[in-house]
């Protein structure tokens, strides 16, 4: 059901989907997500993510995967946490990738639908101390154009690093390009 609701959602706003082909041989990785300038870019990951029948999981606050709603969180993919405790997300992502055998985690990093002056590098942290690939996600409203793609085993050379992912996300347009920041460190 899910799969035919992304698919839709895909088809009416006339998105074209890109995944990369290592995607289906990987079975853990983290997805950046970028840029991250409205709240459609959570419709329409998530169609792109439900139409490929990719199973992602992100964070979200622990109070989102409780109560009436709790349900349709988890189902989505969300992994509750407690943010009113002094917690180490990025500790909590890499016990998550140690004890799961599947884990593909999107992480946005910017952090907000604002403009930020740098990226949130946890997805960094995460990656390179759970050992596991970085893939990039994104969504150029511009193009039309969503999905998967490039692959990137990090280096540990931080900046090296840092600019090839940026040198990625150069061109890509969000909904509300106002609110991105190309340079991202």
């Amino acid at each position: 059901m899910k799969r035919i609701i992304g698919s839709l959602l895909l088809k009416i706003g006339g998105w074209k989907v890109k995944i990369d082909e290592d995607h289906y041989k990987i079975k853990k990785y983290v997805v950046v997500c970028a840029p991250h300038t409205s709240n459609w870019d959570f419709v329409f990951a998530m169609s792109f993510f439900f139409r490929e029948r990719i199973k992602i999981r992100f964070f979200i606050k622990n109070s989102y995967t409780k109560g009436l709603f709790g349900w349709f969180f988890k189902s989505l993919g969300a992994i509750g946490v407690d943010r009113s405790k002094n917690n180490n997300l990025v500790d909590f992502a890499i016990a998550e990738f140690e004890n799961r055998e599947n884990l593909i985690l999107l992480v946005p990093a910017e952090g907000t639908r604002r403009k930020v002056d740098k990226w949130k590098t946890g997805f960094y942290h995460i990656a390179t101390k759970a050992d596991v690939p970085v893939a990039m996600g994104y969504l150029d409203f511009e193009k039309k154009e969503g999905g998967i793609k490039k692959f990137y085993k990090l280096s540990r050379d931080f900046e090296k690093d840092m600019q090839e992912i940026e040198d990625f996300y150069r061109d890509i347009k969000g909904k509300n390009p106002e609110n991105y920041n190309p340079k991202i460190f």
